[in-house]
């Protein structure tokens, strides 16, 4: 699909101090749906800073963030609705399968029962996990983890996914399978935005 005309993400002049040290300096994007964006840079190159202030997580020192034409920071809670966002660390519970992990987060989004059951189902496809939903996560590899935090994160149908670094940790064929997805789903219109420091 086509990135559509509406621009999804759009920031100008973002920056962050930490004291004397400036971690981002002047980062301007715009992300309109379908299209993918990936921020390449090694650890410490402030793409996780940059992602903080994107989704409303940490505030800007200068410069503006919109998401689907609402402005972003700490407090916006419309625009954050907007985004759905993968940490980098897991943010699952090991002792629940992932079917019941994904439910969980549903109800507390506010999903009713019977579209979350359904939505529940289509995000384990589209991770590629339906067949494994059942069992508990810490009997998971490491990508099938990755691929179930990615599933939390598309949940609530966002129009912007942003992932931290959704690859890092896992061997070339789960890499290679996380990324053939994040391309799918920029391809079926979502807006999407990771990190790496892999090339």
């Amino acid at each position: 699909m086509a990135a559509t005309a509406m621009p999804v993400l759009r920031c100008a002049g973002l920056t962050k101090r930490f004291g004397e040290r400036t971690a981002v300096d002047d980062v301007s994007l715009t992300i309109a749906g379908g299209e993918t964006y990936g921020l390449l840079g090694p650890n410490g190159a402030g793409k996780t800073t940059t992602i903080s202030m994107l989704c409303g997580l940490t505030p800007a020192d200068a410069g503006t963030v919109e998401v689907a034409g609402r402005p972003m920071h700490p407090g916006a809670v419309d625009a954050k609705a907007a985004v759905g966002y993968v940490p980098q660390d897991i943010a699952l519970y090991p002792d629940l399968s992932a079917r019941e992990n994904l439910t969980f987060f549903g109800k507390l989004q506010g999903i009713a029962k019977a579209p979350l059951r359904q939505r529940v189902a289509e995000v384990l496809d589209i991770v590629g996990l339906a067949d494994r939903a059942d069992e508990h996560v810490d009997s998971y590899s490491g990508g099938m983890k990755r691929r179930a935090n990615i599933a939390v994160g598309l949940l609530h149908e966002p129009e912007l996914l942003v992932l931290d670094e959704p690859t890092v940790g896992v061997d070339p064929q789960s890499r290679n399978q996380i990324l053939e997805s994040i391309d799918r789903l920029g391809g079926a219109g979502l807006a999407v935005l990771y990190t790496t420091h892999y090339m």
